[in-house]
């Protein structure tokens, strides 16, 4: 057997794969491009669009943020990046920033949309900051820098010493990389073909709560549990993908949008499944194509199956491998098939306000006092853990008894994409899906903001559970918060008209009769 080299690798899988369909591609320099992509075959196009990116990778020794405690980098898989797209219609802009980050904190957001209109002009309200929420990423969360100066000593101690923490000097090189990538991509913006997509990919997301046999709900309650009821929460498969191609017929960047936690942890500083879901696009349509990708609804949805009987993965380089090249399989699949055209038209609308934080009881208080002064090897670490949030939630409540909310839709053309600031549950990105007046709704959600996870309501009721609902500085909003942001998004898209998703080009006229070769009847033989 000859060597095949990857060009004729490229061609022979791509092509096999699509089979008949694949009939209006051709492979360039590694590429794949429509063929037919010519101003004579295609809907001219008004729409401008610019992509950028920037790196923001940590240095090692940073912290890693994720969890409740302190973890440091101590060596790099893959950089982190911030990936910008400018939209214009003519009338407006927009701009979508996806962040390999685990947050993105609210201060950052408002910083930065500030410096954008002032270099750049673009509205406030029409940027989009979406984090990732990797948890290989850099160090932009929990604890703000300054958070609890104004705390006690004891809770000034757990939250700066025991606690994950923002470094300010990475905050700053994070904001500064979000304003100069979207004013790149603002300048970068070009006569561009857009397109629309949704794929399906249901099998590497897996919702991690469940009923159990003593009437509670439990995250993550391991393979092979006897106590396992059902699955208490869905998922969402749906892969959305935007399309853009400049007037070449090369693909210049694409939006992806799918719900599942950044937690496959391949070792090392990290963008998580997201490094993975780039290399297979990018090793498909060229190492220059920006991929901006924007978490779904995924924060009770994960890469890990409690119910399969089987190793799922051997470590977490072979889990981001999985996710992310199955993610990334399926966009290229989506954009072989997208018909392109302009996305038409472009708008923005915004809503923010407070919502009420829960407050803890005071004998919580109390005992949470005296757990902390205890080793929290001798009292368990999880015990020990609460305990520290909750003095803290307590001093974060002295200054503030709300937090502010903001939800955002972002309209282009046939598309919503609907923002939350919070780990939102699935739940509540499907019925957005469809209640929403947009065929084509992409849910955001750590996006402009970090209020914690939001569950449904059920999640808090009697039959509910699971860490995602106990009170800690990082996630407290009152059991109604998520209602409140469905609601307040499907509002919003109510004003807005869906555009039209671009079509192919229409069949040639039938010559009036059939393929002669297959006008023929049988042909049985002498043997007949």
């Amino acid at each position: 057997m000859r060597n095949i080299d990857r060009r004729d690798f490229l061609e022979k899988s791509i092509m096999g794969g699509l089979g008949i369909f694949a009939a209006p591609y051709r492979i360039s320099q590694g590429k794949v491009s429509p063929s037919f992509f010519s101003p004579s075959t295609i809907t001219d196009s008004t729409q401008k669009v610019g992509y950028a990116e920037r790196d923001i990778t940590p240095e090692i020794g940073m912290e890693k943020p994720g969890g409740y405690g302190k973890v440091f980098h101590n060596s790099l898989h893959d950089p982190c990046k911030i990936r910008a797209t400018v939209f214009d219609d003519g009338q407006d802009r927009v701009a979508l920033v996806g962040i390999d980050a685990l947050m993105i904190p609210r201060q950052i957001v408002l910083n930065a949309r500030a410096l954008i209109n002032k270099q750049c002009g673009i509205a406030r309200d029409a940027v989009m900051i979406g984090a990732s929420h990797s948890h290989s990423s850099g160090p932009v969360g929990m604890v703000q820098p300054g958070q609890y100066d104004h705390a006690s000593d004891l809770v000034q101690k757990l939250a700066y010493q025991k606690s994950s923490c923002a470094n300010p000097r990475y905050l700053n090189l994070v904001k500064k990389a979000i304003v100069e990538g979207v004013c790149e991509a603002d300048k970068n913006r070009e006569k561009t073909y857009c397109g629309v997509g949704v794929g399906t990919e249901n099998q590497v997301a897996f919702n991690r709560r469940f009923y159990m046999k003593n009437g509670i709900t439990y995250t993550h309650p391991r393979q092979g549990n006897p106590d396992i009821i059902k699955t208490a929460g869905p998922t969402d498969p749906e892969v959305g993908v935007i399309g853009t191609w400049n007037t070449e017929g090369e693909l210049i960047g694409c939006i992806v949008n799918f719900a599942c936690h950044a937690t496959t942890n391949p070792g090392g500083i990290s963008a998580n499944y997201i490094y993975y879901l780039e290399k297979v696009i990018r090793d498909i349509y060229g190492s220059e194509v920006i991929v901006v990708f924007l978490n779904g609804a995924s924060g009770d949805v994960t890469q890990v199956d409690n119910l399969t009987p089987y190793q799922q993965y051997s470590s977490g380089e072979q889990a981001a491998q999985v996710v992310g090249g199955r993610i990334g399989t399926e966009v290229v699949k989506v954009l072989l098939k997208m018909d392109q055209g302009s996305l038409l038209p472009i708008s923005f609308k915004s809503k923010k306000w407070n919502i009420q934080r829960r407050v803890p009881k005071p004998e919580r208080i109390k005992r949470s006092y005296d757990i902390v002064q205890e080793d929290p090897e001798k009292v368990g670490s999880t015990k020990w853990t609460f305990s520290k949030e909750i003095l803290m939630l307590d001093a974060l409540l002295e200054k503030s008894a709300k937090a502010e909310v903001e939800v955002q839709a972002i309209q282009i053309g046939p598309v919503a994409f609907l923002s939350v600031p919070a780990e939102y549950f699935c739940d509540y990105g499907l019925e957005l899906k469809k209640k929403s007046n947009f065929v084509n709704t992409f849910p955001v959600s750590m996006a402009n903001g970090c209020v914690g996870y939001v569950p449904t309501e059920d999640a808090f009721g009697d039959h509910g559970g699971g860490y995602e609902t106990r009170l800690t500085s990082y996630s407290n909003l009152e059991p109604t918060a998520g209602r409140q942001m469905l609601e307040s998004l499907l509002k919003l898209t109510s004003t807005m008209t869906p555009g039209k998703v671009p079509e192919p080009p229409p069949a040639p006229e039938f010559p009036g009769e059939g393929w002669s070769y297959g006008n023929v009847p049988p042909e049985l033989g002498l043997s007949s």
